[in-house]
């Protein structure tokens, strides 16, 4: 199993540019597609309190989407997460 869960739609851009991000560092991940999925997207929305894809999980913490995932990497703390 995963330590990073991915939720995307198949339309999504910040999704794709999310999964390139996590595959250029080398970060195993599991993608869940809810892009036809409406329960899977509801229980996204009770968990993260957000109707936006991506939705990224580490270790079953959610960190929000594209942007934050960004933030981490830029900031030293996913390297710190997951060292080479």
């Amino acid at each position: 199993m995963a330590d990073v869960k991915i939720y995307v739609t198949e339309y999504c851009g910040y999704c794709k540019m999310a999964e390139r991000l996590l595959t250029e560092l080398n970060i195993a991940y599991e993608e869940i597609d809810v892009t036809h999925d409406v329960e899977q997207r509801k229980a996204l929305v009770e968990i993260t309190g957000k109707r936006t894809v991506p939705q990224i999980f580490i270790r079953d913490e959610p960190i929000g989407g594209y942007t934050d995932l960004k933030a981490l990497q830029d900031s030293g703390k996913l390297a710190e997460l997951f060292p080479s």
